[in-house]
């Protein structure tokens, strides 16, 4: 039985959730194309916002108490939630996940990705492409009446086939008419059990992907997550919304 907190959404809402995650995808493309060696997270940030302000939007991050930049951008042992800095400066080898929202209209969308900045460990590689289709399969089973352990089942095969583990502290969430709603999403968990998915159901689904356990520590700015193993981390997210025809990713 879905939770009368839970809002399905109308195919124009998703329409709109939509216009809102293609700004993300934009700011990602031109991310995919640039040198991000030698530059601040500050600075990444700075030119996020500003893509974000020019196409109409706001940054979503911004309404959550407390947070004052437009992304969260996390490298290497960093999980999630790492905080842009003009002191942080980005290196030749770093994996670097950044994370963004984007509010349009009234209409909220959330995705990251991880980028692999000059040349990269094969152990680093593995690990992104890994969170990456670990992301691909969750999404492959958002279908009207399967349940939302499916999501989690097929992430955590994927992960720990490749020798890898899930992060169990956050989990991916509803979004659309706020940057965070019910329900959670876990991306681990058994197949069959949970919420049964339904048309109009629009999920952030963000596998966050460690190296090593997946036990994670909170560092002392209050939000940046950081492995407790001191290993690597990956991150991959889209907004996706459940339809009549299976998912469509909002954000792509």
């Amino acid at each position: 039985m879905r939770s009368r907190r839970i809002r399905i959404k109308s195919p124009d809402d998703i329409r709109r959730i939509r216009d809102s995650g293609a700004i993300i995808a934009g700011i990602f493309k031109k991310i995919s194309r640039m040198s991000l060696s030698d530059i601040s997270t500050w600075d990444v940030d700075r030119m996020i916002e500003s893509m974000i302000i020019k196409q109409k939007g706001r940054p979503a991050f911004k309404t959550v108490p407390g947070y004052s930049a437009a992304s969260c951008i996390s490298i290497n042992s960093e999980v999630v939630h790492g905080v842009p800095s003009r002191k942080v400066k980005i290196q030749n080898g770093d994996l670097v996940k950044i994370d963004i929202g984007v509010v349009l209209n009234g209409f909220f969308s959330d995705a990251c990705r991880t980028f692999e900045v000059g040349r990269i460990t094969d152990d680093a590689r593995r690990l992104a492409d890994t969170t990456r289709e670990s992301l691909i399969r969750g999404i492959g089973v958002m279908r009207p009446g399967n349940r939302l352990g499916d999501i989690g089942h097929a992430i955590q095969t994927c992960v720990e086939s490749a020798g890898f583990s899930v992060v169990r502290n956050y989990t991916g969430h509803g979004v659309g008419f706020a940057l965070h709603e019910p329900p959670a999403v876990p991306h681990y968990g058994r197949k069959g059990t949970g919420l049964i998915l339904e048309p109009g159901l629009v999920l952030a689904v963000e596998p966050m992907v460690n190296g090593g356990g997946h036990a994670v520590r909170l560092m002392d700015d209050g939000w940046t997550a950081v492995t407790a193993d001191g290993s690597l981390s990956a991150h991959y997210e889209h907004t996706v919304a459940i339809t009549e025809n299976g998912p469509m990713v909002l954000t792509a």
